[in-house]
């Protein structure tokens, strides 16, 4: 089953400085494009870091941090490279969109650079754009539901499960065949993209799950 991926959704626009860059035109740069960051991109096009706005605002502000870095940083104005967050965290073009949703959501980025296999910036991706993943058609669910899930995957015999999708909210009512498709019915349409939350009414007309463990439970007995 395809599922999206970072190559779908990125923008391969992207606004990115040297680490050589001032202080006040990285500010600038976010300002005029209306974003919360930008990667720091070395001589080769390799992402070394990122500037967000928290970075610039905690240089600017009085405290710990800033003091630290005053410390350390080269005399005179302060560039990207003294300011970045490094390294930085980074997505593959070809990882998938949950892969990405994940990541970002655990390490607490609004964006991240999408890079190839020499870790050079092709695109970015933010959070704006993955919602873009919820925003498919009911239709088009239905359709990978009933023919990607129960007829592709499962086979499943048409008319033997109804697929109804609002707003991404996936009911399934219906037979199986045996119960041990169910579990995999739902994991998989849980996975699909697009796929809200799913309700699933659907029963079976074989236990086949009570001659599997019987047949495990045979197989462990010592002869």
């Amino acid at each position: 089953m395809k599922h999206l991926k970072v190559a779908d959704l990125m923008s391969d626009g992207v606004v990115s400085v040297a680490p050589g860059t001032a202080f006040k035109d990285v500010a600038k740069l976010l300002a005029q494009y209306d974003i919360s960051g930008v990667p720091v991109l070395d001589g080769e096009d390799r992402v070394v870091g990122v500037v967000s706005q928290t970075d610039l605002l905690a240089r600017a502000a009085p405290g710990p941090r800033s003091s630290e870095q005053g410390a350390t940083a080269t005399t005179g104005a302060p560039t990207a490279g003294d300011v970045m967050s490094a390294p930085a965290v980074t997505v593959h073009a070809e990882e998938t969109v949950a892969d990405a949703a994940r990541l970002m959501t655990r390490r607490g980025v609004e964006r991240l650079p999408v890079v190839d296999e020499e870790d050079r910036l092709v695109g970015i991706v933010t959070r704006r754009d993955l919602l873009r993943m919820f925003l498919r058609p009911d239709s088009e669910i239905r359709r990978r539901v009933t023919d990607e899930v129960l007829t592709g995957v499962l086979g499943v015999p048409d008319g033997d499960v109804d697929v109804h999708v609002v707003d991404g909210i996936v009911t399934l009512e219906g037979r199986v065949g045996r119960r041990s498709q169910l579990p995999a019915l739902l994991g998989l349409v849980e996975r699909l993209d697009g796929v809200v939350a799913v309700a699933s009414r659907v029963t079976a007309r074989t236990d086949d799950t009570a001659t599997a463990h019987a047949d495990r439970a045979r197989h462990a007995m010592p002869w």
